[in-house]
């Protein structure tokens, strides 16, 4: 005969491995908003303003709070199929704007003659440009190691994360930015667990140099600790986004970037 307490022990460990709601922030429409801002905010800082380091201190408020949407729409989604399927393609279309807006090109973009070899120069270009990945792929993977946990095929998310440990050094934020996911998602319905984990998780990850907070030493990546915190308060009012900017807002302020720094170095000379 089943216990009460063995009861409650497997409801609880299912509500880590399948959480069926969320109970930590939920207005994701203006933390996926704040995420944008931030963005955009540190790769202006990047490209534009490079003597304004503030700006690259501000971005590193983003990478949580996309990470967490991610978390909260592998539980929410109705049609995890399809959600992936919209990330995978936004990162698809978007990888060739990453290198141009935020100068992560590279030799072998450029190995074809345009004029001697349209489509093969169109396709090295795109091709090359993947040798430094977006932080979509991680938000992909990320994503499909939750959608598979959410199904209970296991083997498949075992397998995702084993390939996300193996080539962490071509993602961005590595493997530490996948753990950060699977924390959001384990706790989304334990919101004192969720700041209590999260909180010590961050802390542990901004351990470097070049930032000293009560006599301890911290990387950049200290300045992320209070979106993450943020994203763990149980809030419940909600501010709706259209699709259309959820999705078309990275690849938009990628290109605008681009052509920016372009016609600033064309000017500038």
């Amino acid at each position: 005969m089943t216990t009460p307490i063995s009861a409650r022990a497997r409801s609880l460990a299912r509500s880590f491995v399948c959480p069926e709601t969320v109970r930590t922030n939920r207005d994701t429409g203006t933390i996926r908003l704040l995420a944008c801002l931030f963005m955009l905010v540190d790769h202006a800082g990047k490209m534009l303003f490079p003597g304004i380091p503030e700006m690259r201190l501000i971005g590193r408020l983003a990478f949580p709070m996309f990470a967490y949407g991610i978390a909260v729409g592998a539980v929410y989604t109705r049609d995890p199929l399809r959600y992936l399927s919209r990330v995978v393609l936004l990162a698809l279309v978007s990888q060739p704007l990453y290198a141009l807006g935020l100068a992560h090109e590279n030799s072998a973009m450029y190995a074809v003659s345009f004029m001697e070899d349209p489509l093969g120069a169109i396709w090295a270009f795109y091709i090359g440009s993947w040798q430094k990945p977006s932080i979509l792929l991680s938000l992909a993977l990320g994503l499909c190691i939750l959608l598979a946990l959410r199904s209970r095929r296991y083997v498949l998310a075992l397998g995702t994360y084993v390939l996300c440990c193996r080539f962490a050094a071509n993602l961005d934020y590595g493997i530490d930015g996948i753990h950060l996911m699977l924390l959001f998602y384990a706790l989304c319905e334990h919101p004192a667990a969720a700041f209590a984990a999260v909180g010590a998780y961050m802390l542990a990850w901004a351990q470097g140099t070049g930032y000293t907070f009560f006599g301890h030493e911290f990387g950049m990546r200290i300045f992320a600790l209070p979106a993450a915190l943020f994203c763990c308060l149980p809030m419940r009012r909600r501010l709706t986004l259209p699709r259309w900017f959820v999705y078309g807002f990275y690849p938009a302020h990628l290109a605008v970037l681009a052509v920016l720094t372009r016609l600033l170095a064309h000017f500038g000379a």
